[in-house]
């Protein structure tokens, strides 16, 4: 078999429903299975594929392990040569699976490769992550990615051909098997956020290479997926950097790291709350980001529980 495509859900059954259909008609001429892993979802997701996709294979938890650990549980079972990472907010346009296939196959060096990632508008989305590091701590990606856009691709540059890059986004990844059964696994004290860019970084210590590949588009409902707490998910993207930092830096440099982070995040806070004055809290974005950075900073105030 080709591609096994992998898909974790967790109670997003009408993004999952669109997500299925836009495979079984845009993938063709290429042996696929579909495995769905639902992390105890109580929105009738399982239901529902269940009777609109029997073709699916499903494997159904209990609770919500993450997206690492369900991803897991699909590498342990899956058939293909390849496997297609895909978030449940992803529709596949014509020729994208194809597109991301066709490089893999002449590109043995290739261990992973991304498309470009769309808004529903059409709009291009960054669709390449560049590895934290303090030098983009203390400044800040956009300054580099417009005066070093070799060393920082995104979004910004019409990219023609394909480009190594150090990892692309999650939403939509081509990965090899061989190299998952070189390097192993997700690690799975990631939760959610930087597993494909922990994943990606111990691919490249081990020799291997990451692509983007721009012709291969895809829509990606960015967000739905997560909307329904973002004070959560912001929380658990702070978590996930500080254990790629834990495990791949030295002590000094993570403390680094974490004193920088805090500092950002305490001079944003300040602004937000000037902000709200000026405004006499009128402005509810405005309120939605000072609570956002309320809650961050008090739950590094906890201990970062």
């Amino acid at each position: 078999m080709d591609i096994s495509i992998i898909i974790v859900n967790w109670n997003t059954k009408d993004l999952l429903r669109n997500c299925l259909a836009s495979i079984y008609k845009t993938v063709r001429d290429i042996t696929y299975e579909t495995i769905v892993i639902d992390n105890g979802s109580s929105d009738g997701s399982v239901g529902m594929f269940r009777e609109k996709f029997s073709g699916v294979n499903v494997i159904e938890n209990r609770e919500n392990r993450g997206f690492g650990a369900a991803n897991n549980q699909g590498f342990r079972v899956m058939a293909g040569r390849y496997a297609l990472l895909l978030n449940t907010d992803t529709i596949l346009t014509e020729n994208a699976v194809h597109e991301l296939f066709s490089f893999m196959e002449n590109h043995p060096e290739a261990a992973m490769a991304s498309g470009q990632l769309l808004h529903a508008n059409g709009s291009k989305q960054n669709s390449i992550a560049a590895f934290p590091c303090l030098l983009t701590l203390l400044t800040n990606i956009t300054f580099f990615e417009y005066v070093w856009p070799r060393r920082f691709p995104s979004k910004r540059y019409a990219w023609k051909e394909p480009i190594e890059v150090d990892s692309g986004i999650g939403a939509c990844l081509l990965v090899r098997k061989e190299v998952i059964d070189e390097v192993g696994m997700f690690d799975e004290r990631y939760f959610f956020f930087f597993e494909e860019t922990d994943w990606a970084y111990q691919m490249r210590s081990a020799g291997w290479k990451i692509f983007h590949v721009p012709s291969a588009f895809i829509y990606h409902l960015q967000g739905q997926s997560i909307a329904r707490d973002r004070t959560r998910y912001r929380i658990e993207f702070y978590r996930s950097r500080y254990q790629f930092f834990r495990k791949w830096k030295n002590r000094p440099y993570y403390l680094l790291a974490f004193f920088v982070i805090v500092v950002r995040l305490f001079v944003n806070w300040l602004f937000t709350s000037g902000a709200n004055i000026f405004t006499l809290g009128l402005h509810s974005k405005m309120r939605h980001k000072w609570l956002i950075y309320s809650q961050i900073i008090l739950w590094h105030m906890k201990g970062c529980p």
